[in-house]
């Protein structure tokens, strides 16, 4: 019986998968694409309902000849490029160029490097998508029409050798009207006012106005605040009114792709390439004891969805570490967002088996990290929900009236594996832990008045988060390739990083405003 021949994109994947399979297989790599639109022509038939001309990519001859020749060898081909669009259509043009006319081929679907997963993949193997690789070859095609025939109006307005792109375009000019918003802002002074207050058994706390004369507070100036300070000095305080609600905070979904890139530039300072750089390792596989291992699941996902064994891992996880009274009556499932492709699951760890401190050794530094931070967000989303004591205290103090706010956390639940990242701009009123015991009717001594000034503030420059937060909101690109349009508009000097924002530059305004107008 003859050898089947199973082709993958990274070498280093193809060493792992080969030795999961044996020697009934042979694996061998592309390395990527292998065959795309030619580099020096337009390459699409625009009369011909847009037929495209594919041509060898420059240096991948050999790697192609060497796919011959596998192929002729072998008695099927098996397809186990990347499981995306991408790599649907890597596995086309490969299929259409080295798979004989008799000859047997079937895709297989590998959403995470371990030998189990492999082996299920090769067993319940299919069909190519043709739907996919249209989707793939679509884009494609939109990408060559916007490059070669947008871009002239650069060349001729600025200089030669400048580009437009369908999605890098729109990415550009999103970061130029911020800017433009930026630039344009006018700060407008307020000014906020807190009262220290002791009750009867000499326990303080301080609360803030929040209402004047029956509607909202507005202090603009220091005159304004300095007469409002001297009208509470002589006024008597009292409570008004308590509250008390008990709150349940839920987990979070495990990471999509978009998420794990904002996650991990708040969380770890990483720029998006660089989280999918250390991604893409990590789900490829690395060397522990035993060999090349994934440690993760596909990283290039919009989909929510986890697999029925890995719930089964995580919750027997949970209980050994935490105890079962962390675990909820049943799974926590979760909805993907509209839209969402669903091809492949959620970012989880490809086994609860291997624990962040148990490869710890086998890991480089931003390698833990990443994986640690996915490791901890998937045991989060199947733990219980976070319980809250939330107590209000309303303040009267004649046409004034003052709030004060606590919230106790009296059961950790998921937040015990994972805090999720604070957002920019997110400056909430902080809250007290707890606020003494107090009931209505209750005086108040002031003990003193906390005036303070305060200016608004403009729309927050982009930052590599907020910006794939907002193409994603806007179903702008996908997620597999954020990194890459940010790498485009930085690496054409079109943006810049200036302290962790991203600012468009005197040339990516000027490509802008000659795009804007012309389209």
């Amino acid at each position: 019986m003859g050898k089947a021949l199973v082709i993958v994109e990274s070498p280093a994947k193809a060493k792992t998968i080969n030795k999961f399979l044996g020697s009934g297989y042979i694996v061998k790599p592309t390395g990527g694409h292998i065959i795309d639109l030619p580099e020096d022509d337009f390459g699409i038939d625009v009369e011909k309902e847009f037929d495209p001309s594919y041509k060898v990519i420059k240096g991948k001859y050999r790697v192609l000849q060497d796919l011959k020749k596998a192929a002729k060898q072998a008695e099927s081909v098996l397809l186990a490029t990347d499981p995306d669009r991408e790599g649907e259509a890597i596995a086309w043009h490969v299929a259409t160029n080295i798979v004989g006319k008799e000859q047997p081929s079937y895709r297989v679907l590998i959403n995470q490097i371990t030998k189990d997963a492999v082996m299920k993949a090769v067993q319940n193997k299919g069909d190519l998508d043709l739907n996919k690789v249209n989707a793939q070859q679509a884009r494609r095609i939109l990408d060559r029409l916007v490059g070669y025939k947008v871009s002239p109006i650069l060349w001729s307005t600025i200089y030669k050798g400048l580009s437009a792109g369908r999605v890098q375009s729109v990415a550009l000019r999103l970061i130029v009207e911020r800017d433009g918003e930026i630039e344009a802002f006018k700060a407008e002074e307020f000014w906020k006012i807190a009262v220290k207050l002791r009750t009867d058994d000499n326990e303080e706390f301080e609360a803030r106005l929040f209402r004047m004369n029956g509607g909202d507070v507005k202090i603009g100036t220091t005159k304004e605040a300095e007469t409002v300070v001297g009208d509470l000095g002589g006024r008597p305080f009292s409570v008004a009114a308590v509250t008390e609600k008990k709150t349940k905070r839920h987990p979070t979904p495990p990471f999509i792709t978009s998420t794990l890139q904002q996650a991990a530039a708040r969380k770890l300072g990483f720029q998006v390439s660089r989280t999918m750089r250390i991604a893409q390792t990590l789900y490829e596989g690395m060397d522990l004891r035993d060999g090349l291992t994934g440690l993760i699941t596909y990283m290039r996902t919009d989909s929510t969805r986890i697999a029925q064994e890995a719930i089964d891992e995580a919750r027997e996880y949970i209980a050994g570490k935490w105890g079962a009274e962390h675990l909820p009556k049943k799974p926590n499932f979760y909805r993907s967002k509209r839209g969402a492709q669903d091809a492949h699951e959620a970012i989880r760890p490809a086994s609860m088996s291997l624990p962040p401190e148990s490869v710890k050794q086998y890991l480089n530094p931003e390698q833990l990290k990443l994986y640690t931070l996915i490791w901890n967000k998937f045991t989060a989303s199947q733990m219980k929900p976070a319980e809250y004591t939330n107590v209000t205290v309303n303040v009267a103090a004649g046409t004034y009236e003052f709030r004060a706010k606590a919230s106790h956390l009296d059961y950790k639940g998921w937040l015990a594996a994972y805090e999720e990242p604070k957002r920019e701009n997110d400056d909430d009123e902080p809250e007290a832990d707890r606020l003494p015991p107090v009931s209505v009717g209750d005086g108040l001594e002031l003990m003193d008045t906390i005036p303070t000034q305060h200016f608004t503030k403009p729309p927050p420059a982009f930052t590599e988060a907020s910006l794939v937060r907002e193409l994603e909101s806007q179903g702008i690109g996908r997620p597999s390739t954020y990194a890459q349009i940010i790498n485009t508009i930085i690496t054409r000097k079109y943006v810049e990083r200036e302290k962790g924002k991203l600012k468009a530059t005197e040339l990516g305004g000027n490509v802008n405003s000659i795009l804007v107008s012309h389209l």
